[in-house]
């Protein structure tokens, strides 16, 4: 039987391999007028209905809480879906006898652009690099405008192909 421990180490890898794909960041030398955001690994079992465990999860999570307002971040605002707008959705799907679908985007956050210079610090650079650190060019869950940099890009992804955003629920395509 293989340890958790083991498992989670794995999952680790898989996360710093999706970051590393999707451009994260870049290595640099720390700017003097810059602090960098720390960061923690963060551990997750997802288990199935009966109890037993489905999978490991680890996600690389800034300390988001360290951000400095207008130098870190400006706007961290993000529409969210409103409960009655699924049950309405819902219950016109299941009386005109529509197909419903959920997705599931991996990594989401990952295709949310930084727009603004964060750096996090660089526990896994070797000690002979010192004063290097990493510069996000993607948002990371944790830090604070993440889910509003997501939502912009997959806005933008969905009006494409004709998708209407509804002006009173800004979370509603239709």
């Amino acid at each position: 039987m293989i340890r958790p421990f083991f498992l989670l180490m794995e999952t680790m890898e898989v996360e710093l391999l999706a970051l590393i794909e999707n451009n994260t960041w870049s290595i640099i030398s720390l700017p003097a007028s810059h602090k960098p955001i720390e960061c923690w690994w963060v551990y997750k079992i997802k288990y199935r209905y009966d109890g037993s465990i489905k999978q490991y999860k680890t996600r690389l999570v800034p300390k988001g809480y360290t951000q400095v307002e207008d130098i870190d971040y400006i706007e961290t605002f993000s529409p969210t879906a409103k409960l009655t707008t699924l049950h309405y959705l819902l219950t016109v799907a299941a009386t005109r006898n529509w197909f419903t679908y959920q997705l599931d985007v991996q990594n989401s956050f990952l295709h949310g652009g930084l727009h603004e210079i964060v750096y996090r610090e660089s526990s896994q650079i070797s000690r002979q690099r010192e004063n290097m650190i990493f510069w996000l060019h993607k948002s990371l869950y944790g830090l604070k405008q993440a889910s509003r940099n997501w939502f912009a890009t997959f806005s933008k992804v969905i009006k494409k192909p004709g998708y209407i955003q509804s002006k009173v629920n800004y979370s509603l395509f239709t």
